[in-house]
């Protein structure tokens, strides 16, 4: 009997462990796809799981961290969902390849259209981000997400200073080290095939240059060769004169 009760105690303990534990693992969140480096350009992956056993997920807002403005944020396309991009003005302008950017996307929305996440699923969101920034170690998204019978969970508490995970977390993006060229991704591509460019230009200049010389060198070498010949034919003219002479002379004094 004892052992009985001891074995249902156990049971409930076990299963209470398990109630409180599930939701608080199932919540938002963000991975990059690779890497997520420092300076780099990134694809996110926002990952969000349906909680509810009798709702379905129909709307997913993510906002983008303010203090640290993305020039560049552009979502992959997912089936049955609209998206909506919100952007802001920016207090202090970026500077992105020589050109100011004065707004950056600050909010993107995914609204059901034909699908939704039902309980027991979930969906992942792809973005495409960069410049990620410099001078932070991770980024903040604050996400809301709402269900078809009207409730809203807000995924936006910062993690705490001791590492404690708080009750509705946000999705918090760790960054990597920073690459050599602090590129990543498209941007490398960019990069490399500007490098490209700029090498055919300066190949071509200076097979330019090159054809230029070797026509002057050859122009010069052919006027050399020119007056050397016109100088041998006065030589000889002069001698043949010079000898018409003498026996002109001879032929005079006879």
């Amino acid at each position: 009997m004892k052992l009985s009760r001891i074995a249902l105690v156990g049971g409930v303990a076990a299963s209470t462990v398990l109630l409180i534990a599930g939701p608080a693992a199932a919540h938002v969140s963000v991975q990059p796809v690779g890497e997520a480096a420092k300076g780099g350009y990134a694809t996110l992956n926002f990952k969000v799981p349906n909680e509810r056993d009798q709702a379905s997920t129909v709307k997913v807002e993510v906002n983008f961290p303010a203090d640290h403005p993305l020039s560049s944020v552009t979502p992959q396309a997912v089936p049955g969902w609209k998206i909506d991009i919100t952007k802001s003005k920016l207090d202090k302008p970026l500077e992105v390849h020589g050109k100011k950017i004065t707004e950056a996307v600050s909010k993107v929305t995914w609204t059901a259209d034909e699908g939704e996440i039902a309980p027991g699923y979930f969906q992942q969101f792809p973005v495409s981000v960069g410049a990620l920034p410099e001078d932070a170690d991770q980024l903040v998204f604050k996400a809301i997400q709402t269900y078809d019978n009207k409730e809203v969970v807000r995924w936006i508490e910062e993690p705490t200073a001791g590492g404690e995970e708080p009750d509705s977390p946000a999705p918090v993006l760790k960054l990597t080290a920073a690459a050599e060229d602090h590129h990543g991704g498209a941007a490398d591509d960019a990069k490399k095939a500007d490098d490209a460019k700029k090498a055919d230009d300066q190949k071509a200049a200076d097979t330019d240059a090159s054809s230029k010389k070797s026509s002057t060198v050859a122009s010069s070498s052919s006027s050399d060769t020119t007056a050397r010949t016109l100088g041998i034919i006065g030589i000889v003219i002069g001698i043949g004169g010079i000898a018409f002479g003498v026996l002109a002379g001879r032929r005079r004094s006879a």
